[in-house]
């Protein structure tokens, strides 16, 4: 059972509604007001931000806490990297 779920892409899902729900809850209110996760694929949490200057803003000063807190509550292994983008 476990072989078809993963082949369903099912872990994959519950990994991004298990972070969509805890996100403003894990990070930063300011950020997360500006900033929300869209996606995970292969360990890369893809997360959509609303405006150039919070995307530098982010990954100028933000990046490794945001996935320091990511992996702590995931894993490594679950989130392994972040893909900011402005859209």
């Amino acid at each position: 059972m476990p072989k078809v779920l993963k082949t369903l892409g099912i872990d994959r899902r519950q990994s991004e509604a298990e972070i969509a729900r805890v996100w403003n809850n894990l990070i930063d209110p300011v950020v997360a007001a500006h900033a929300q996760p869209s996606g995970i694929a292969k360990g890369t949490l893809f997360v959509t931000v609303d405006s150039h200057v919070w995307l530098d803003e982010i990954i100028r000063f933000r990046r490794r806490e945001i996935l320091q807190r990511l992996q702590h509550s995931f894993g490594k292994e679950v989130v392994k990297k972040i893909s900011f983008r402005v859209g």
